[in-house]
């Protein structure tokens, strides 16, 4: 099995997924040097910072819980180095969500966490 391509094929499924939810892709895979963000979209007033996780059953768990707080304080890390290179303000209404795909079924777990400060 070819990670690379799971993971790709489940970033490319989950945007066809948001953008029938009327979700604007506005990148995918954003990557700094802090770390990568596989999507990141317009929801309405919310820009959108989505984290996408695959499983093929849930055998070794559900996807959305392999995103834990080291995970988390990265993506807020590039999150904010995204604002900040792209004029738009800390306080501009924003939410990390996790794109959970197991099998066929595809979850959104929108708020999946808060912004994450420090280290």
């Amino acid at each position: 099995m070819n990670r690379r391509k799971v993971g790709t094929d489940g970033e490319t499924l989950a945007a066809a997924f948001l953008e029938k939810q009327g979700v604007s892709i506005l990148e995918r895979n954003y990557r700094n040097k802090s770390g990568e963000i596989d999507l990141i979209g317009r929801d309405g007033e919310y820009l959108v910072f989505f984290e996408v996780k695959y499983r093929r059953c849930g055998d070794c768990g559900h996807p959305e819980e392999a995103v834990g707080s080291v995970k988390q304080r990265q993506i807020c890390r590039v999150a904010d180095y995204y604002r900040i290179t792209h004029g738009i303000s800390l306080q501009a209404a924003q939410r990390y969500d996790v794109i959970a795909i197991e099998g066929e079924q595809i979850r959104w777990v929108k708020n999946a966490f808060p912004h994450q400060y420090g280290r």
